[in-house]
């Protein structure tokens, strides 16, 4: 049970605890031990070290003992509660309770741990990158509304490793869950004024403990048995981190742990008012070595004691900010990269904030791969708009313009369609508008530019032909991104057709909004079988073709861009929303060709001479995947669908 690295927070040994706190800023400091009815039992001074260190050590203490710190400091309040920064457990308490000094008890307890499990050989899956399927899910979110599980399961972490979840999940090809935040929030003060929650949880107040929410009773080691059984199915989990700001928000915002330790934690302008690149309130200073030292240790202890296979970092162009200037040397990056465990670990960067010098779209060190939201507009707008070819064609490719193939596989463009936040699948084909009432801001929140279109009604309800155009454009999207170059990012509730009923931006809807509908219509249970296939064929084919087009020692793939004539396209065909096909010869062995047609009218393709055999592995117009042989010299295409063949020995 003997831990023996002492860094930050509380580290138990077989003869007691360390805390240890990095706080110039305090007068005093003291740990104070609560019992488990939150009754202060003691309290135990820490001493300062000449590196602004305040440690102690206390002996006899176990697993699970409550604590909280309790400091005076030169410019706040007389004295004060602190929540631990680093603590890998945490309880929100109610204030009844009398701690020091006969004052109320702290609202937030953390909890000391141990990190020794059981984890039976299970080994991480390592997937390798080319044959990554992303899906995206919301612990509670995704089996709360789950019938099939037991009652007391739904929106666990149990629940989301079940043998029935498992079997979804299996049966639908997902090699890796990128799960929302699960690191333990604080709901910020306007929600609160309103009875809401931060139910995506992008609020975090303690980096490395497992929020409590999703946990029947020990979050730690519910979290870690998810994490093993996913693991022993072969099923990776990527972790979305939030190190860009924390729950303490801005200039009069809550003071939780680093607003009273350091000044220095976070960035401020010359007149000491945070610096808000975030839109959350505040912007850690990882220039600033403790603040670092402190996301660093977070995210090995997520490793190590968690055995996670990766991040996705939210807001990540904040981690390589100097102020202003965003840089990809920076000390963050340097980390990393010289880091034995986490330069080991799946990188995936949110390549933005909303600062200045903000947009970093491939900007990010190599073995950083990153989310594309280019790739996500140009197809809503080829598909549901009237992009030209030539806005999608880069994407097709894996978006080199950014992501460049002789980078891969260090550097992959994450393609996706649907992100938690904005429309999911179903919505961006049923409505134009987003409809965000609920969230108590007068439809205000959330991006307004979505690029949907609800193909003439707005709303679930539609006529047949509607909802059969619907469908199909559901396919064209998805068959789309799962056959472009790149890591294909799938939205889970899109598994589903689930519907937020226009809501783009339900980050505080904790309730039917966001909990994934299980009760299929049929629509929706045709449209998961045909994903779940989707996936299955992507998996046999683009594998190779991505490793093919990645490797350094064989010849360039040939790409052959091509009118539906088989003439190829020159200027004015790729001006106007017109159909094309394009042709990727990997090597001798793998090839693609795409047929696009976005027009309301059917389209005859010729198919290229040279390759007299071809096998129809997708046409979107088709309810259900059924691969044929083409007999004939070309392909007719329907209207407002797409075909994808390959060559048959």
């Amino acid at each position: 049970m003997q831990q023996t690295d002492v860094g930050f927070g509380a580290t138990l040994t077989s003869e007691g605890c360390h805390f240890c706190l990095y706080g110039p800023d305090i007068l005093t400091l003291a740990v104070v031990l609560f019992d488990k009815e939150g009754i202060a039992t003691a309290r135990h001074r820490l001493q300062r070290q000449e590196n602004n260190h305040w440690t102690v050590f206390i002996p006899g203490i176990g697993e699970n003992t409550g604590y909280a710190f309790w400091v005076t400091t030169a410019t706040g309040p007389s004295a004060q509660w602190l929540l631990d920064p680093h603590a890998h457990r945490v309880q929100h308490h109610p204030a009844r309770h009398s701690g020091p000094d006969r004052v109320a008890a702290p609202e937030w307890i953390a909890y000391t741990t141990y990190h020794d499990f059981d984890w039976q050989g299970c080994e991480r899956p390592a997937i390798a990158l080319e044959k990554m399927v992303l899906c995206e899910v919301h612990v509670k979110g995704y089996t709360r509304a789950n019938p099939d599980l037991p009652a007391h399961l739904r929106g666990t972490y149990s629940g989301l490793c079940h043998p029935v979840t498992l079997a979804h999940f299996r049966q639908s090809g997902i090699t890796s869950l990128q799960l929302m935040p699960i690191a333990a929030k604080a709901d910020e003060t306007h929600l609160a004024a309103k009875s809401l929650t931060n139910f995506w949880g992008y609020n975090p107040i303690a980096w490395s403990a497992p929020d409590e929410r999703f946990a029947s009773a020990d979050p730690v080691r519910e979290c870690k048995t998810m994490i093993r059984t996913l693991h022993a199915h072969g099923i990776e989990v990527i972790l979305d981190v939030v190190y860009n700001h924390t729950a303490e928000e801005g200039n009069g915002g809550p003071v939780f742990h680093f607003k009273a330790l350091d000044s220095q934690s976070y960035l401020k302008d010359e007149h000491g008012q945070f610096k808000n690149y975030t839109g959350c309130g505040n912007t850690p200073d990882l220039s600033h070595p403790p603040m670092l030292q402190a996301i660093l240790q977070s995210l090995r202890s997520w490793v190590l004691n968690y055995q996670v296979d990766g991040f996705r970092f939210d807001l990540a162009a904040t981690l390589g900010r100097n102020h202003d200037h965003f840089s990809s040397e920076s000390a963050f990056f340097t980390a990393i990269r010289n880091d034995p465990v986490l330069s080991s670990v799946k990188l995936i960067a949110e390549p933005w904030d909303i600062g200045p010098d903000g947009y970093q779209c491939g900007a990010f060190p190599a073995g950083w791969h990153e989310c594309n939201d280019q790739f996500r507009d140009h197809w809503r707008s080829f598909w549901l708009h009237d992009a030209p070819a030539s806005a999608v064609a880069p994407h097709l490719l894996g978006s080199q313009a950014q992501f460049p193939a002789p980078n891969w596989p260090q550097k992959y463009s994450i393609n996706y369609i649907c992100y938690h936040d904005g429309f999911t699948l179903q919505d961006l084909v049923s409505f134009n508008d987003r409809h965000n009432h609920a969230n108590g801001e007068n439809n205000r929140d959330g991006h307004p530019d979505n690029r949907s279109n609800n193909q003439g009604t707005e709303g679930l309800a539609a006529t047949a032909a509607i909802q059969k155009r619907r469908e199909k454009q559901k396919r064209n999207l998805m068959t789309s991104l799962l056959f472009s170059l790149g890591i294909p990012h799938l939205l889970g509730a899109d598994l589903h057709s689930h519907s937020q009923q226009g809501n783009n931006n339900a980050y505080c809807q904790d309730n039917d909004t966001s909990w994934v509908n299980w009760a299929l219509s049929k629509e929706a249970h045709t449209f998961r079988s045909w994903l779940q296939s989707l996936i299955q064929l992507r998996q046999t084919v683009m594998p190779a073709i991505i490793a093919a087009m990645a490797d350094k020692t064989s010849a360039p793939a040939t790409i052959h861009w091509l009118t539906p004539a088989g003439t190829p396209m020159d200027d004015q065909s790729w001006t106007g929303r017109q159909p094309f096909s394009c042709l990727i010869q990997a090597d001798d062995n793998h090839a693609l060709f795409y047929l696009f047609n976005p027009d309301d009218h059917p389209v005859r393709f010729r198919l290229p001479s040279s390759m007299h055999n071809w096998t129809c592995l997708v046409d979107t117009a088709e309810q259900q995947l059924t691969v044929r042989n083409i007999q004939q010299s070309d392909c007719l295409v329907r209207p407002a669908s797409m075909v994808i063949l390959i060559p048959r020995p």
